[in-house]
């Protein structure tokens, strides 16, 4: 199977696993942030089979990343967003407004634009341990920095520095997986003595942990959009960097790939912004 129907495919898992888990917590009479709300969450089967989309997803994710580029994949699993409209549709009632049909249309092509234009190739599986120190310690620096401030900030300007630093995360955590998985297969001693394995729990549990901080602040719209549009941008960059992957194969043509990723951004920020709420009528 390619690597571009196991990435669509994810992206599926991660909209449905998402659109179930939503309709497990509004299922719950706990209020959010009250200690029995975990409790009660957690007896949901429709909030558990959620998670195990999820992590089925995960697979998914981790087995494109073996077949095709850290760009290609990362792009196409930001689709995960449109899918989980009409899925919000069906399974918890969600209404669909005019600027969520935009932006899904707009995301949508950014993504055709950068996959068929900007055809992003993969390179090495294997980057120098050099290479990946750096990349390790910039993006630690990224994340500590963009967490601190967020910590000191409140508001909606908060959310977005929390929901960055969680996607500068996910995307080093892909870039990780992408290498994790050429182990598999020499063995469970192998696995165990491998920094990509401790490296992907490290990278899995700050991203997660940073991604919870976020909607805390009370501003949902504004952290998904974050969220979302860093994780492909700083994925595009590793997967260049750090794997030496080329787009427009290799001919040094750019403009196709940022046009198309610029707009899939667009796109994203206008799913993640919340409908304008209609004036009601004065009467006397």
């Amino acid at each position: 199977m390619s690597a571009t129907v196991l990435a669509l495919l994810a992206a599926f898992c991660f909209a449905l696993g998402s659109t179930l888990q939503q309709r497990g917590t509004l299922e719950t009479n706990a209020p959010e942030g009250d200690p029995r709300f975990l409790a009660e969450i957690i007896r949901k089967p429709v909030w558990l089979w959620g998670g195990g989309l999820h992590l089925f997803g995960c697979v998914l994710q981790a087995a494109a990343l073996a077949r095709g580029s850290l760009a290609l994949v990362q792009a196409l699993c930001s689709l995960s967003l449109v899918f989980a409209l009409p899925l919000g549709v069906r399974l918890t009632g969600q209404v669909i407004g005019r600027r969520s049909i935009i932006g899904a249309f707009v995301t949508l092509t950014g993504i055709i634009v950068f996959v068929a234009l900007g055809q992003p190739q993969a390179g090495t599986t294997m980057p120098a341990a050099a290479d990946w120190l750096a990349a390790g310690l910039i993006t630690a620096a990224v994340v500590f920095l963009l967490s601190g401030v967020g910590n000191r900030r409140r508001g909606p300007l908060s959310a977005v520095l929390f929901a960055a630093a969680a996607g500068v995360g996910f995307a080093f955590q892909a870039a990780v997986t992408k290498e994790f998985v050429t182990i598999l297969g020499n063995g469970l001693g192998a696995i165990l003595s491998s920094w990509t394995t401790y490296a992907l729990l490290i990278a899995a549990v700050a991203g997660f942990a940073l991604q919870q901080s976020a909607p805390k602040t009370g501003f949902l719209a504004p952290t998904m959009a974050a969220c979302n549009t860093t994780s492909l941008t700083v994925s595009l960059i590793l997967g260049v960097r750090l794997f030496g992957e080329t787009l427009s194969k290799g001919q040094g043509r750019l403009s196709p790939a940022i046009i198309g990723l610029t707009i899939a951004i667009i796109g994203v920020i206008l799913l993640a912004s919340p409908e304008p709420k209609k004036l009601e009528p004065v009467t006397e």
